[in-house]
C-alpha cells in the first residue's frame, strides 16, 4: 500500500490542506494520506499545542485518511520516514509537499536519502519544479500533481482573520471553527 506522508504545521488545518489529501486518494496517487502535524521545533509564531492541531484534523479522519498523533516530535523528514518504514514494512512511504519546498530542499536534513523516495510535489505559485529537481539531480521518483486546482488559503491568514474577528467560514470547516472558538485559539 502507498501511503501519502504530509507533514506541517496545520496551524489550523484549513479546507485547502484537506481539498489536497482527498485529491491524491481520489485520484489514485496513493492509497492512504497520513497528516502528521509536527511538534513545536519549528521557529513558527503563533503555534498552538500540537494536541489542539491533532485535535483539529481528527475531524477529517477516516478509512483513508489518518491523523497521526504519534510521530509529532520526530525532528526531521527523513527520520519520520525512516521511522514508518521500520514500523510497517508493508507500506510504501511518499513524501508530500507544496512546490515552495523544492526551492529550499537541498537545505533539508539528508535530504538525499529522502529523494530516494517518491515524492508528490503540489504545484503552487506557478514555481518551476523542474528547474529545481535538476538541481537535486532528482529524475525518477518525484511525481508533479498538476491537476489540482491549489486554493488561495494559509493558515497564516485564517489566524490574522481570527485575531481581527474577520469571517474564516470560507477557509475553514464549521467544526474547526467552532473548536478554535471554544478553546479560545488564536486571540
Amino acid at each position: 500500500m502507498l501511503i501519502g506522508v504530509y507533514v506541517g504545521s496545520f496551524n489550523p488545518v484549513h479546507i485547502g490542506h484537506i481539498k489536497i489529501a482527498k485529491h491524491l486518494i481520489e485520484k489514485k496517487y496513493v492509497d492512504k494520506v497520513l497528516i502528521v502535524p509536527t511538534g513545536n521545533y519549528w521557529d513558527k509564531q503563533d503555534l498552538i499545542d500540537v494536541k489542539d492541531r491533532i485535535n483539529m484534523l481528527k475531524f477529517f479522519e477516516d478509512d483513508n485518511i489518518i491523523i497521526d498523533d504519534k510521530h509529532n516530535g520526530i525532528d526531521y523528514t527523513y527520520q519520520l520516514l525512516n521511522t514508518l518504514e521500520k514500523e510497517n514494512k508493508d507500506n510504501e512511504y511518499a513524501l508530500i509537499i507544496g512546490a515552495d519546498n523544492i526551492i529550499s530542499f537541498d537545505k533539508w536534513k539528508n535530504y538525499k536519502e529522502i529523494l530516494k523516495r517518491k515524492i508528490f510535489i503540489l504545484n503552487r505559485n506557478d514555481i518551476n519544479i523542474n528547474y529545481y529537481l535538476k538541481k537535486l539531480s532528482k529524475k525518477d521518483k518525484y511525481k508533479i500533481v498538476d491537476d489540482l486546482d491549489i486554493m488561495d488559503i494559509s493558515s497564516t491568514r485564517v489566524r490574522k482573520n481570527i485575531k481581527d474577528n474577520i469571517d474564516v467560514l470560507k477557509d475553514i470547516d464549521k467544526d474547526v471553527y467552532s473548536y478554535i472558538i471554544k478553546h479560545n485559539l488564536y486571540k
